[in-house]
């Protein structure tokens, strides 16, 4: 599993900042929640992909605090998400480009070609170990793929809890 998908499964809220317009503060957070002497994304990178249990939760703590922090100034990382979508997709219906269709296409291509080579194939003798770094970046770039075209599971899940409130109250 590549960092990014270990760091959106533990600490979603720092992975949806880590991807968007506040990534320095998100890198910031997280170097800071697991101690590591420099704040650089490089830095990060290797502490989450080496990740221990203790790392994971430190990166647990750190997205708590860092949603604490967020509301506290007012600031909603899933909306700005959202709306960094939403004004791709804006653009998208202006220019009618050809281009995010035929990325998106590439990048579903290149994650189910590769999937399925390894599925088939199993891991080559040499290389595997770059095989599963371009599969597991394929995999992200799929995720942003589907929350592109078919919205985020953020904003389905927050749906579901609002009705859940609504229904209970």
């Amino acid at each position: 599993m590549n960092w990014k998908a270990i760091l959106a499964t533990v600490a979603p809220t720092l992975a949806t900042a880590a991807g968007g317009p506040l990534a320095g503060v998100a890198v910031q957070a997280i170097a800071k929640a697991l101690g590591l002497p420099e704040s650089t994304q490089e830095a990060v990178e290797r502490a989450v992909a080496g990740a221990t249990p203790e790392t994971l939760l430190a990166l647990k703590q750190a997205d708590l605090e860092f949603q604490k922090a967020m509301r506290a100034l007012d600031i909603d990382v899933l909306r700005i998400d959202a709306g960094d979508r939403d004004s791709a997709r804006k653009m998208q219906i202006e220019t009618n480009s050809r281009i995010p269709g035929s990325l998106a296409f590439a990048v579903t291509a290149g994650f189910y070609g590769v999937l399925l080579w390894l599925l088939c194939y199993g891991m080559p003798p040499s290389g595997g170990e770059a095989l599963l770094l371009l599969l597991g970046s394929l995999g992200t770039a799929w995720t942003g793929v589907v929350a592109y075209y078919f919205g985020s599971s953020a904003g389905s899940a927050r749906k579901d809890a609002l009705l859940a409130k609504g229904s209970n109250g």
